[in-house]
């Protein structure tokens, strides 16, 4: 199924300003989507100005071709940004980069199209990866893992507290009949969990889990911060929005560490040079959420977190 599916950029406004774009600079857009943030960031890049975008999901990479043809200041890369160090560094980009963005998450065309498998509000194929021609699936995933491994991806990824007891329900029934379909899945998480939230599936957490093992989301996240910034140039600026806790997490201790100084986590007798205790990044102010307006607009802003650094050396 193609994309007609509409996806509203959160904080679009709020991340593009954050990243002070000057007219000649490099920038980079870890997470295209449907490229709502690059082509703001083009709209105040100069004829010198250079965006290179980044996603793994190949509707999102047809948009960014199809705005590639139309601009020549823009060009899309089908991979992870995690990698995007060994892609700044084929195109001689070290040091250039004036300010990267990474939108993280599932996108709104990607939870709505029931192909895709990432929800259980339309029953799809059970599948969940951004590249669906990459990687092993959530099906082949919830086919073979051993039950211990099942509960650990609900609980570690998806912090849902009866992960045994659902992990050990999905098993029981594999055995009989595999699962292939979202809905069928979800049926079978609803019904062993035992403490409904309200308001919330019985089976979103545990979704949730499924969907950030199969993309290796939180992996792919410490290496494209570290990534990031290295490839920035001094000055540059790093923006992240995250829209769940664990990814919030892992930004904001990156952040602390690396604004904080590397003796921050040293023994405190341990003899280093002076240089150790810089620095290597200036956090701007705190936190952004979405304001009331963007929140009526777009509920599903409700949980995004926008974080901002500047890379001082």
């Amino acid at each position: 199924m193609t994309g007609s599916y509409k996806h509203i950029t959160v904080l679009l406004d709020e991340a593009v300003e954050a990243l002070a774009v000057r007219a000649d600079g490099c920038y980079l857009d870890g997470t295209f989507g449907r490229g709502g943030h690059s082509r703001l960031i083009l709209r105040q890049l100069g004829d010198s100005g250079h965006l290179l975008g980044f996603d793994k999901d190949p509707q999102a990479i047809a948009t960014g071709q199809a705005l590639a043809a139309e601009d020549g200041r823009f060009v899309i890369v089908q991979r992870s940004f995690a990698e995007l160090g060994e892609e700044i560094v084929s195109r001689g980009l070290v040091d250039r980069v004036a300010g990267v963005l990474l939108d993280l998450g599932v996108s709104s065309p990607q939870l709505d199209d029931p192909e895709r498998g990432f929800s259980f509000m339309n029953d799809g194929p059970l599948d969940m990866r951004m590249d669906p021609t990459h990687g092993q699936s959530a099906a082949e995933f919830i086919a073979s893992a051993p039950v211990d491994e099942i509960a650990r991806v609900f609980k570690e990824y998806g912090e849902e507290r009866f992960a045994k007891r659902m992990a050990r329900a999905v098993v029981e029934r594999r055995e009989t009949q595999s699962f292939t379909r979202t809905g069928d899945l979800a049926e079978v998480l609803k019904v062993a969990n035992p403490a409904w939230e309200k308001g919330k599936n019985p089976a979103t957490r545990a979704f949730q889990g499924l969907r950030i093992h199969v993309n290796n989301e939180l992996g792919d996240l410490e290496r494209g911060l570290d990534a990031a910034l290295d490839s920035l140039q001094i000055g540059g600026r790093l923006v992240v929005i995250s829209f769940h806790s664990l990814e919030d997490r892992i930004v904001k201790l990156f952040m602390r560490r690396h604004a904080k100084g590397e003796a921050d986590n040293l023994p405190r007798d341990l003899p280093v040079r002076t240089k150790t205790f810089e620095p290597k990044i200036r956090v701007h102010g705190k936190p952004i959420f979405a304001s009331d307006a963007e929140l009526a607009a777009n509920p599903r802003s409700r949980s995004a977190v926008m974080r901002i650094a500047e890379k001082l050396r």
